[in-house]
């Protein structure tokens, strides 16, 4: 506490007790960068501060330097394995992260921005109180997403919650290219409303976000198009566009997290069996370099939407839900918007625009052929990063560099 009240006092010119009526010693998260604590304002307000830890600025440059050695060290040792990404990703993101003034912009951005959502909640920034080091929020309560047990017990609907969040994520991809990047079960909360009984979810930590460029965008989603019709030529097309090369088959099953037999037959079609989940985990730990090659030549937005879609899959899992027909006519109806919207906007010609506006009621009738799943499997939650992290016995050769180096790597890792 003593570190903390003095990030307080440094940036807020005031000491707690001259702050808040109450302030909650213990935490209600804590990271490696910073921590929330609940308090209460003299005013009466009720709120959460997040406040860095005070010697993350120095460090963090230290940190990049030794996992830079460390990535050389791996790569000295194992050619075929380049981790290099690693490291440009976090000299470019730790900083942004370390601004706690630019996740408050973020966070009005995106609350601004699916403001149609009513079940979406963004905490509200408390700006005269804020800092580059200091944050003060709203306060909300909720219990994590993939808490089961805490749904059942105040009537959550695990389907609506999980139709909903693939609903904010499709937009925040395809439609607004501003992409939250960090969606753990400790960031998403849901709640029920006490006064209308309506569903919410609160999105938190708004630290790391993606910008996507509009060509990276409209790529993306014509790649997602085509996954969902079985198009394997444009498949094949708009991986290649997005960096994937001859990898392209293997880039399709990562985005999917579907098997290449599945692909061709349909994703909508073909609900996840427990003989395809272990076939998916074998495939990550004998390709493990052929994945490295190509997070290494696809743009670096995709490596931060690859995590993103990996946490909100590890959701999925824990609520024991799947993507369903209607997930992917949503996806599907994302797309179209996007790209008509993009193409709309590109277009001098007035007739032009209208024809591109005709052409978007067929094509979202046409989505209503997608098929209706039966319910899913009950199945284990798996991810791709555990295979990863059982093959990490060779890299510990070279951990002696930097521990914490290491742990940074293993991290980013089982987030693939």
């Amino acid at each position: 506490m003593q570190e903390i009240e003095q990030v307080i006092r440094e940036d807020l010119g005031k000491g707690i007790n001259e702050l808040f009526i109450s302030f909650d010693a213990a935490p209600l998260g804590a990271a490696s960068l910073a921590q929330v604590h609940k308090a209460v304002l003299q005013d009466g307000r009720t709120v959460a501060v997040k406040v860095q830890h005070p010697k993350v600025q120095t460090q963090s440059s230290k940190d990049i330097l030794l996992m830079e050695i460390l990535v050389l060290a791996v790569k000295q040792i194992f050619p075929d394995f380049e981790f290099m990404w690693l490291v440009e990703e976090a000299k470019k993101n730790l900083p942004l992260e370390l601004d706690f003034l630019n996740e408050g912009k973020n966070a009005e951005k995106v609350s601004h921005m699916l403001r149609s959502f009513d079940f979406l909640k963004v905490p509200k920034i408390y700006w005269d109180l804020s800092t580059r080091r200091v944050l003060f929020m709203e306060f909300m309560e909720g219990g994590q997403v993939n808490d089961k047990a805490y749904m059942d017990r105040n009537h959550i609907n695990v389907n609506e919650i999980s139709r909903n969040l693939g609903k904010i994520y499709s937009e925040m991809i395809f439609v607004n290219g501003f992409v939250h990047c960090d969606p753990h079960p400790g960031n998403v909360l849901v709640r029920k409303c006490p006064t209308t009984g309506k569903t919410h979810i609160i999105l938190l930590d708004h630290g790391l976000y993606q910008v996507l460029t509009d060509n990276f965008r409209m790529d993306y989603c014509q790649l997602w198009q085509a996954l969902i019709k079985a198009d394997m030529e444009r498949v094949q097309k708009y991986s290649r566009q997005l960096g994937a090369g001859d990898l392209y088959p293997l880039f399709a099953c990562m985005l999917a997290a579907r098997s290449w037999e599945s692909l061709n037959r349909g994703i909508d079609r073909s609900p996840l069996t427990a003989k395809e989940d272990v076939e998916i985990r074998s495939n990550a730990a004998a390709y493990l370099p052929q994945i490295t090659k190509l997070l290494n030549n696809v743009p670096r937005q995709m490596l931060l939407i690859l995590k993103t879609n990996d946490l909100l899959r590890g959701i999925e899992s824990a609520l024991q839900t799947r993507a369903n027909a209607s997930s992917f006519i949503n996806m599907s109806r994302c797309c179209i918007r996007a790209v008509s919207t993009y193409r709309r906007k590109k277009s001098d010609s007035l007739y032009r625009k209208a024809q591109i506006s005709c052409l978007r009621g067929p094509e979202l009738v046409a989505d209503q052929s997608v098929r209706t799943l039966p319910p899913p499997e009950k199945l284990p939650t798996r991810k791709l990063g555990p295979c990863l992290l059982e093959l990490d016995a060779p890299f510990r050769l070279v951990t002696g560099i930097c521990e914490r180096s290491w742990a940074q790597i293993l991290s980013c890792l089982s987030q693939l």
